[in-house]
């Protein structure tokens, strides 16, 4: 959390006083900043304080994503992609994010993130304007049709965020032709999850030099089966669930509970983790071409202008 104040040096791991100084920030209204496992305080009602950890942080830990390379996704009303990347900070660029991770038993792990705006933000607008009662149908449409029968939705409702970063970004819905119906309208919407998450992923390969080998999930979107299938088919790359879609939660249940000595270290939770389903490729190590550059045109049409390249 001290990471992203915009005042902490991460690779130092200590407030900055030039950077306390520009946004105009005393130093010394800030806060000491503590491992994210370890007793910290106690309660007034005498419980001990052992786990801090920001949102994807702990999601990441929940999803035992403990060694280099290791990487999960949340499907939530955005999406956040993060990727272990081990004990050095990653220089920014690539359009991501570099953070703290977590800090245990003295050693630092750092991460890359890339924030996607628009995920199941996306299925409740389609139920504000009547394509679907509810998000939860989504699922069910989304299987009903092979393929989203030409169309690409591109989410940018908020802009654009990583790779691209671009505010100025407004979404649309390409394709469209007679055969289009509301199933593949949705299925469009579904897919663009899938997309965006890609994007991030290829970033992420260039900026850490880490292939990613498999993907977890959590969050409520990852219940759906089409779009966890889908995502693998995508990427060439397994996709895991978790087991509980609340991966955060846990995560910062297992920091509390390394804290205090329940696990024996991350070593015990990786052993320990299992996922809730796994949706294998279908190729392996193969990501598809055309239909990805087809949503890369998609993208590039919605850009605004004077945008800058990721």
């Amino acid at each position: 959390n001290a990471s992203r104040t915009m005042l902490y040096d991460i690779r130092r791991r200590a407030w900055d006083d030039d950077l306390c100084a520009l946004f105009g920030v005393p130093s010394s209204c800030l806060p000491d900043v503590r491992p994210s496992s370890g007793r910290i305080r106690h309660t007034s009602d005498g419980i001990p304080v052992s786990g801090i950890a920001g949102d994807q942080q702990a999601a990441l830990f929940g999803q035992a994503c403990v060694h280099p390379g290791m990487s999960k996704n949340t499907y939530g009303t955005g999406s956040f992609v993060l990727t272990n990347v081990g004990g050095a900070a990653p220089n920014p660029g690539h359009g991501l994010l570099a953070t703290v991770a977590w800090r245990i038993g003295g050693r630092t792990v750092y991460a890359l993130e890339g924030s996607i705006f628009v995920t199941g933000a996306a299925l409740r607008w389609l139920a504000e304007i009547g394509v679907i009662d509810a998000p939860e149908d989504a699922g069910a449409l989304f299987d009903s049709v092979p393929d989203a029968a030409g169309c690409r939705f591109v989410p940018a409702m908020s802009g654009l965020g990583a790779p691209w970063w671009d505010p100025g970004a407004r979404g649309a819905l390409l394709g469209l032709s007679g055969g289009v119906s509301r199933a593949h309208v949705v299925r469009a919407v579904v897919e663009a999850m899938a997309y965006r998450t890609r994007d991030v992923v290829e970033a992420m390969e260039q900026a850490s030099g880490l292939p990613f080998t498999e993907l977890r999930v959590d969050g409520g979107a990852s219940l759906m089966d089409g779009l966890c299938q889908f995502q693998a088919d995508l990427l060439g790359i397994p996709v895991a669930r978790a087991a509980t879609e609340e991966a955060t939660g846990l995560g910062a249940a297992y920091l509390a509970a390394v804290g205090e000595g329940l696990i024996g270290g991350t070593e015990q939770l990786l052993a320990a983790w299992k996922p809730g389903r796994r949706f294998e490729p279908a190729q392996v190590g193969i990501r598809p071409a055309e239909s990805y550059a087809a949503w890369l045109d998609a993208v590039g049409r919605v850009r605004s202008a004077g945008a800058g390249v990721s």
